[in-house]
């Protein structure tokens, strides 16, 4: 978690972050989360090239499903997680199906995200990690929800 100092020493600048990357969701029911995401709200799920080269063995294993925003490409990312709890009725109780929340920055500004992070001693949850998807660092929002800032690979 943040601290609760509210003196910012150093911050990224307005438009360092260019947009949403992807959104990660749990989901129990893989087959319902498509039928809903691809036929009902009519997003377009990627398939054959357009899956990442990265996640082609879990797409393929069907442990991952990728839909496709049209207005600006943000991504959302189904997780099959068979064994996820059912939602709390109560609304007042934590949101589990999120996973976390990405945002895209140029690969020439990602350690200054980092140096960002770490001077105002934000909590890393992990990271800086390298994948074949590029560089990411993920770290806790004020109410512990989980946030990504990532670069495209070299």
């Amino acid at each position: 978690m943040q601290t609760t100092q509210n003196t910012v020493k150093i911050a990224l600048a307005p438009g360092n972050l260019r947009r949403v990357h992807h959104i990660a969701l749990n989901v129990r029911d893989m087959n319902a989360s498509r039928h809903f995401y691809g036929t009902i709200l009519g997003l377009h799920e990627l398939t054959g090239a357009e899956i990442p080269a990265s996640l082609t063995e879990m797409v393929a294993a069907g442990k991952v499903a990728n839909f496709i925003t049209p207005d600006d490409g943000t991504v959302i990312d189904l997780f099959w997680q068979p064994d996820l709890e059912p939602p709390n009725p109560d609304p007042e109780k934590a949101f589990t199906r999120a996973n976390h929340l990405a945002f895209d920055i140029d690969r020439d500004l990602f350690d200054r995200a980092l140096e960002v992070l770490k001077s105002n001693q934000i909590a890393i949850d992990s990271g800086p990690v390298t994948r074949a998807t590029g560089r990411g660092i993920y770290f806790y929002d004020p109410d512990g929800f989980i946030i990504e800032i990532r670069c495209d690979p070299v």
